[in-house]
């Protein structure tokens, strides 16, 4: 389901766009559930920013510098609408035309449709895929992501940009409190960033965050697949906008530990910096290529 909608503008200040507003990924902890975001319409029921490429174009005619832009944070760019909307490759289209550079976030195998596009950004300026890991079982992704690429099919996606030439990031998040926050998933994800050889691993230690209106959904969820869960939340976190795994300390030792021995980047500031920042493309590059 979808509805289209003339957007009064589309980059935020940061550089940032959303060309769809929902999602069908179905996370069971997706934060962008929450009220305070404002999407009006039911969540599922995708609003598509039908003049997003017009106001795209418009933004980067009018920029006096090059920068990156970013997509995917709040409601992915490779929904499954997108397949025949085609509405985040046009947007990416008139990026690569004017020279921008681009940050990619998302949990979908349909990004590699557009690989053309990224690798020719890339080339011009620059361009970095970033996708969620969240759990290393591929049984319990389909419960918990169950709309998404698996966690399986997205390292395999990881991999290809990089036999492509275009440096990657992962978020590590979320590891949920009594579901996956183990040293056994923790590891398990590291290895696929590891073999991915993905620049950065963007992690904020082990738990989540609940929200009015995702807290809802997902404690829903967890009394359809967790029975008896849901409870044992609310007795130990109550309203709590952090929900922190009491396995935080141990695992982030692990983490930081398992990352400088792997020679992955995980200084969220250094990481952050390389996806805002066009000028650091052939020192980082070249470090991602050594």
């Amino acid at each position: 389901m979808h509805h289209f909608k003339e957007a009064k503008g589309l980059l935020s200040a940061r550089n940032g766009m959303n060309i769809y507003r929902g999602c069908t990924h179905g996370c069971i902890y997706c934060d962008s559930r929450s009220k305070c975001y404002h999407i009006e319409h039911d969540f599922e029921d995708i609003e598509v920013k039908i003049n997003a490429p017009e106001l795209l174009e418009s933004a980067l005619k009018s920029k006096r510098k090059k920068c990156m832009i970013s997509t995917g944070s709040m409601c992915d760019s490779y929904i499954p609408l997108e397949n025949t909307l085609r509405h985040t490759r046009k947007c990416l289209e008139i990026i690569d035309r004017y020279g921008f550079g681009l940050s990619m976030l998302t949990k979908s195998c349909g990004i590699l449709r557009d690989l053309d596009i990224f690798k020719s950004i890339n080339g011009k300026a620059k361009c970095v895929v970033e996708t969620t890991l969240t759990t290393f079982d591929e049984g319990l992704c389909k419960i918990v992501e169950p709309g998404v690429s698996t966690t399986r099919e997205r390292a395999r996606m990881l991999k290809t940009m990089r036999d492509s030439g275009i440096p990657a990031v992962v978020w590590l998040s979320p590891f949920l409190p009594f579901i996956n926050d183990t040293e056994e998933n923790l590891r398990g994800l590291l290895d696929y960033c590891e073999d991915a050889a993905v620049y950065g691993i963007i992690f904020f230690g082990t738990g989540m965050t609940l929200r009015e209106g995702n807290r809802e959904y997902y404690y829903s969820k967890l009394d359809e697949h967790f029975p008896g869960l849901s409870e044992k939340y609310h007795k130990k976190y109550g309203y709590s906008y952090v929900v922190p795994s009491d396995n935080n300390g141990y695992l982030t030792g692990v983490f930081k530990k398992e990352c400088k021995k792997r020679g992955i980047v995980c200084d969220n500031d250094k990481i952050f910096a390389f996806l805002s920042t066009m000028e650091e493309k052939q020192e980082q590059m070249s470090l991602f290529n050594a």
